[in-house]
């Protein structure tokens, strides 16, 4: 109990420091800015794209390679906490897959890097 209590400790500190940083960030921006609405900052805003347009206008293949390298990089740190928290209880071969999952997202990112999806026009 008290191995499980030491390990998921450091995570409940994460998760406590982080939402207190963002709480105190998203207060001091909205007190420290001044506030001036207008039109065009509190119409309606989407992708880039006019909202009252058709539903059927197409969408720029850069849209989904984002979406897609979001998704990639989401999965990869919902896999990175359990190997950190379990890191001194697993064995050679479970380090050295993790290290073998990450060198194939590495070698990912390169390649969409290279072939320019994180480029904005």
């Amino acid at each position: 109990m008290n191995v499980i209590f030491n390990d998921y400790f450091f995570i409940f500190v994460f998760l406590v420091v982080s939402v207190i940083l963002s709480v105190v960030i998203f207060l001091l921006s909205y007190l420290l800015v001044p506030q001036k609405f207008d039109q065009e900052k509190v119409s309606a805003y989407e992708c880039g794209f006019n909202p009252f347009d058709d539903a059927r206008a197409t969408f720029d293949i850069r849209f989904y390679l984002v979406a897609i390298l979001f998704l990639v990089f989401d999965l990869e740190i919902s896999f990175l906490f359990p190997w950190a928290v379990a890191l001194h209880n697993i064995s050679t071969f479970g380090f050295w897959s993790m290290i073998f999952f990450l060198t194939i997202l590495t070698i990912g990112f390169i390649y969409e890097w290279f072939k320019g999806a994180l480029e904005w026009e």
